[in-house]
């Protein structure tokens, strides 16, 4: 089903269109469970109401969260708004009612706990999800020439939703990015002898075939071995898979202590946030470093402060 000549055209379509290749993977998970659901019946054959059945479907009986059932829907409005040019129009169907749940966060001082049981490049990795608000994704990402010492600042390019944005870099993390900086150089060059060098984006690649040998173009965090370029198929270094961190993660709060904590990548970035508007930062300013498109969601982080209940007192400190 994977490499069927169906999705192989979804997928040429989503990259024409200049779609992110997380998007791309996503949507065809989405794409490909729909037409499984339906016993594998060619979705030009299924029509609005087949989508309403697997929508609800996802909500009644595999309980998924309401922004799991929202990607579903934008998965499928691609393939018949856009690809198939089949519009589903109004939709009538049931939301999932599964709550999102405040998200967990951490002191500053439990993250130091944990930074105090990594070294190295794991150590990095978590100092600048905590200390500059990213994604686990966006940081392992991250390029030589994306890091500026002299602004204090780190461009990340094509997060989510196909946005650049420019954050915050803690000058303590200084010494230790320029001493990956200069690991990963060393790799490169050895790379570069063999013809190799970190993965480029598919168009640039093409349009500076030797791009791979300039230094700005190097990840900060490597992988440890080469492997095939998603779109191009060219033999590649690219990043850092994301389950390296994560087994570093698991092993720190085990030593740290704090197993009562559902602790993920992602609560980095959660107490980023947290600790910033704890601190006084206005919310319009938080909201542009963590790259939402809109401040409601940001807003989330006052709930988790408590700040919305801000000047408002007990009704028992009158009788107490």
């Amino acid at each position: 089903m994977a490499s069927s000549p169906f999705l192989n055209d979804i997928r040429a379509s989503i990259r024409v269109r200049g779609m992110s290749y997380q998007t791309e993977k996503t949507y065809i998970y989405w794409i490909r469970f729909f037409i499984r659901y339906n016993n594998c019946q060619h979705p030009s054959q299924l029509n609005s109401s087949d989508v309403v059945r697997f929508l609800t479907y996802l909500a009644t009986e595999r309980h998924v969260a309401i922004n799991t059932q929202r990607i579903a829907l934008n998965a499928l409005a691609y393939l018949y708004n856009q690809f198939l040019n089949q519009p589903l129009g109004d939709l009538d169907f049931n939301y999932a009612t599964k709550p999102k749940r405040l998200p967990e966060v951490l002191s500053s001082s439990e993250v130091s706990r944990i930074l105090k049981c990594m070294s190295g490049r794991d150590k990095l990795i978590f100092s600048l999800l905590f200390g500059s608000g990213l994604r686990i994704t966006e940081c392992l990402r991250i390029r030589v020439k994306d890091i500026d010492f002299e602004r204090n600042s780190l461009t990340i390019r094509n997060g989510k939703g196909a946005k650049d944005r420019v954050t915050i870099l803690s000058p303590s993390t200084h010494q230790y990015i320029k001493t990956e900086i200069i690991r990963v150089l060393a790799i490169q060059k050895v790379d570069n002898r063999k013809g190799v060098g970190p993965s480029i984006p598919g168009v640039l690649s093409k349009k500076f075939p030797s791009a791979f040998k300039e230094p700005a173009w190097m990840y900060l965090f490597p992988s440890n071995s080469f492997s095939h370029h998603p779109i191009t198929g060219e033999v590649c270094r690219h990043h850092l898979h994301p389950s390296v961190p994560r087994k570093a993660l698991k092993k720190a709060v085990g030593k740290a202590k704090l197993n009562h904590k559902r602790i993920t990548c992602h609560t980095f970035r959660h107490s980023f946030a947290t600790e910033l508007l704890k601190g006084g930062q206005d919310i319009r300013t938080v909201q542009e470093l963590l790259g939402h498109s809109d401040v409601s969601t940001t807003q989330i982080y006052t709930h988790v402060l408590g700040d919305h209940f801000a000047g408002t007192t007990s009704p028992l400190e009158a009788i107490a």
